[in-house]
């Protein structure tokens, strides 16, 4: 079993930014392989099916993006998985083009503050990641402003066909090929 954790904020102000791209990738996920990821449980919103024959926990964390570790600690300990195995999360990394994606088998937060959350409450950094790049933030803008700003029309259309990698990406990662997926989805858009 896999949990698959999508990182991003709760409220409906949040929809759609740049900074909630996690949510859109379990929701990406959650609308092709007909999982509801209704139940709160473990100040998270979860959803439980099969992608690809494999069980698989959707998980997107209630605990706003800073606190992110909180959630993520207690899906673990509750489902006893192996997060070092059988953990995936996807978040935002301004660090990237708008759209490309990054995955990664360990690392450190980078800067991101739910990933330095997480890694605080596992106690340890390996744990596999799929970054999806929102684009460098503006000279001048303000960081806050920008992960929580929306999308242009033209970087939506961007985003649509990178959480279709996403999923291409998390199904190779099902079948622990992470370094198939690497090789094929870490590249320049």
């Amino acid at each position: 079993m896999y949990v698959i954790v999508g990182l991003g904020n709760p409220s409906k102000e949040y929809d759609n930014t740049r900074h909630n791209i996690g949510f859109a990738a379990i929701d990406a996920l959650a609308d092709k392989y007909g999982i509801g990821v209704n139940e709160a449980k473990h100040k998270a919103l979860l959803g439980k099916g099969v992608i690809d024959g494999t069980k698989v926990i959707l998980v997107k964390p209630l605990t706003y993006m800073n606190l992110s570790g909180e959630a993520v600690r207690a899906v673990v300990d509750y489902y006893k998985i192996d997060e070092e195995a059988e953990l995936i999360v996807i978040y935002d990394d301004i660090s990237l083009d708008v759209g490309q994606l990054r995955i990664r088998k360990k690392g450190s937060a980078g800067g991101h503050n739910g990933i330095k959350n997480i890694i605080q409450h596992l106690g340890h950094d390996t744990f596999q990641r799929i970054k999806i790049g929102v684009g460098e933030k503006p000279k001048g803008y303000d960081l806050a402003d920008y992960v929580l700003g929306h999308f242009s029309k033209e970087e939506q259309a961007v985003m649509k066909d990178a959480l279709e990698k996403v999923d291409g990406a998390v199904r190779l990662m099902l079948m622990d090929d992470v370094d198939e997926a690497m090789n094929r989805y870490n590249k320049k858009a």
